[in-house]
C-alpha cells in the first residue's frame, strides 16, 4: 500500500517541529519539509562574526517548558545546554534619565524609584481591581486595571517592547498572554494567583520548574540544525511553494497539491509534489498568498496578521574600557518604555547571560531597535542605525567608546502582532479553511510566538494530521502513486 505523505511547508522551527511529531504519531507516514529560503530555521540564526556569537533571531527559551526540553533530548542536544548565569535574573528598565533594577522582591518593590510614591500605591491596590470586561481586552487596558496606568506603563508595556516589539494598547490579553488571561478568570486577583502558585510550587519541591532562560553552545541555531539532520532527506531546502491546488479525493476527502520550484537549477523546472495532508507552517502573509486561489476568505484574514519589524544590532568592544565606562555588565540587560528619549527598544547583555559569547576579554551586546510604534526604524540606513544605537547606548549605559564589531539584522516582517480580535480571526480563518480536508496551519503567527510555544503545538498539529490520514484509509487509500517529475 503507499505511504501517505504529509507535506509541511516552512522550514521554521515549528515546521520542523511538526514534521518529528508526524513522525511519532503517523509512523508510516513520508514527511517532507519544503523551506523556500537554503537554510532552515527561519528567523533563528546564529552568526559567529570574529569570535562574537551573534543571534538573529531568538536567544533562547524558557527551561520550565517540559515539550521543548524533551524535543531537544530527542535530538540528542541535552549535552550542549547552556543555561544563563544566574547575574541575568537581574533586569534594568531606563526611565528618568537613568537605568533602574526591576526589582525581585516586596522590600524592594517598596524602595525601587522606578515608580512614584502614588504608583507603588496604585499596585498595592490590585486585590480590588474591576472586574474585567466581556469583549477581548489590550495587555495595556489589562494592566491599568489592575496596576494603574503609571506601572502598566512602565512596566508592562515596557515588557511587551521586549517580547513582541507591539503597542500593549493594541495587542490582545488572551491571545499574548493566554496564562495571565487564565489566572484572573480562576483567581480574580493577580497577587491572589501569584500566591496560589508559589504555594503550588513549594508542594513540588525542590527541582520545580524555575524558567531559566536556556540557549545551546553553538547557538539557537543548533536546535534547528539538529532537528533537520535528524529528518535527514525528508527536508528540501531551496524548494519555494509558489502554488497549492485542491483537488477531490475518495468520499470527497480534498487532497491537496503542492506546485514548487526545485532549487535555483533550471534544469529542475517545475516539480509536483503530492500529499494526502498538508501543514502550511509559514508566516500567515506567505500561507495566505498559498491559499488564496482555493480559499480567498481565509486569505483575507491571514493577510490581517500583521508584523512588527525588528532591526537587530549586535556591538562588540573591548571589556576593560567598557566596565571602565559603565562599571562591569552584571544582568540580563535593559529596556526602555515608549515616552523616554532613547529611541530604541532595549538591549542585552549577552556575555552577562551566557558564557562563551564573545572571546576573552570581550562583551558583547544586542540591541534592537523598531517595532509597532516605529515602523520606519527597520528602514534607515546601516550608518544611521549604527549612530542611534550609539547615541542611546551613551544615554542609557554612559557608552561613548567605538564597538570593534557590529552585526546588523533587519526583519522586515519581524514578530507577528495578536492584536486585539486575534483570537476570533484564528477561528474564522479555520471556519474558512474547513471545507479542505487535510490543510492545517502551525507557526508563530497563530497561537505563539516563541520557541516553547511553537514547540509546544506541534503535537496538536500533529495530531490533527493523524485523525485526517485515519480517515482516508478508512475512506478508501492514500493519494495514487504519482511521481516527481520536472
Amino acid at each position: 500500500m503507499t505511504a501517505p505523505r504529509v507535506a509541511i511547508v516552512g522550514g521554521g522551527i515549528a515546521g520542523l517541529a511538526v514534521a518529528h511529531a508526524v513522525r511519532a504519531q503517523s509512523p508510516g507516514a513520508d514527511v517532507v519539509v519544503l523551506e523556500r529560503s537554503p537554510r532552515v530555521g527561519g528567523n533563528i540564526r546564529s552568526d559567529v562574526v570574529d569570535g562574537y556569537l551573534c543571534e538573529a533571531g531568538p536567544d533562547g527559551f524558557l527551561d520550565n517548558a517540559p515539550a521543548t526540553l524533551a524535543f531537544v533530548d530527542s535530538l540528542g542536544l541535552t549535552s550542549r545546554l547552556v543555561r544563563s548565569r544566574d547575574e541575568a535574573r537581574r533586569r534594568y528598565i531606563f526611565r528618568r534619565g537613568r537605568l533602574h533594577e526591576v526589582p525581585l522582591s516586596p522590600r524592594g518593590f517598596l524602595t525601587t524609584p522606578l515608580l512614584s510614591p502614588f504608583g507603588k500605591l496604585r499596585v498595592l491596590a490590585e486585590p480590588l481591581a474591576a472586574r474585567p470586561p466581556r469583549h477581548d481586552e489590550s495587555i495595556l487596558g489589562f494592566a491599568e486595571r489592575h496596576i494603574g496606568r503609571e506601572a502598566a506603563e512602565v512596566l508592562v508595556g515596557s515588557m511587551v517592547s521586549g517580547v513582541f516589539a507591539g503597542d500593549a494598547s493594541q495587542l490582545s490579553l488572551r491571545s499574548a498572554f493566554p496564562k495571565m488571561h487564565e489566572m484572573e478568570a480562576q483567581y480574580g486577583s493577580l497577587f491572589r494567583a501569584m500566591i496560589a502558585k508559589r504555594r503550588a510550587v513549594r508542594k513540588a519541591g525542590i527541582g520545580a520548574p524555575a524558567g531559566r532562560l536556556t540557549s545551546f553552545a553553538g547557538g539557537m541555531q543548533d536546535l534547528v540544525c539538529a532537528a533537520a539532520a535528524k529528518l535527514g532527506a525528508g527536508v528540501r531546502t531551496n524548494s519555494r511553494v509558489t502554488e497549492l491546488r485542491v483537488r477531490p479525493g475518495f468520499a470527497d476527502v480534498a487532497r491537496p497539491r503542492l506546485v514548487g520550484a526545485r532549487g535555483f537549477s533550471l534544469a529542475c523546472g517545475m516539480q509536483l509534489v503530492e500529499a494526502d495532508a498538508v501543514v502550511l507552517a509559514g508566516p500567515a502573509h506567505q500561507t495566505a498568498e498559498l491559499v488564496r486561489g482555493c480559499a480567498p476568505a481565509a486569505a483575507d484574514l491571514l493577510a490581517a496578521v500583521h508584523t512588527a519589524p525588528l532591526a537587530v544590532v549586535g556591538l562588540g568592544y573591548d571589556e576593560a574600557p567598557l566596565a571602565a565606562e559603565r562599571g562591569p555588565l552584571d544582568g540580563f540587560g535593559f529596556l526602555v518604555p515608549r515616552g523616554e528619549d532613547p529611541r530604541i527598544l532595549g538591549a542585552l547583555w549577552e556575555t552577562s547571560i551566557y558564557p562563551h559569547r564573545a572571546p576573552a576579554g570581550k562583551a558583547l551586546l544586542r540591541v534592537m531597535i523598531g517595532g509597532a510604534t516605529d515602523l520606519g526604524a527597520v528602514d534607515l540606513t546601516d550608518d544611521e542605525l549604527v549612530a542611534i544605537v550609539r547615541r542611546d547606548l551613551g544615554v542609557t549605559m554612559g557608552l561613548t567608546i567605538e564597538p570593534e564589531m557590529v552585526h546588523l539584522i533587519r526583519h522586515w516582517r519581524g514578530i507577528p502582532q495578536y492584536t486585539i480580535g486575534h483570537q476570533a480571526r484564528l477561528e474564522r480563518i479555520e471556519a474558512a479553511l474547513a471545507p479542505h480536508h487535510g490543510l492545517f496551519l502551525a507557526g508563530h503567527s497563530y497561537r505563539g510566538v516563541s520557541v516553547n510555544a511553537c514547540i509546544a503545538d506541534a503535537p496538536r498539529v500533529a495530531g490533527m494530521v493523524a485523525d485526517h490520514l485515519r480517515a482516508l484509509d478508512a475512506a478508501g487509500g492514500y493519494r495514487a502513486t504519482c511521481p516527481e517529475r520536472a
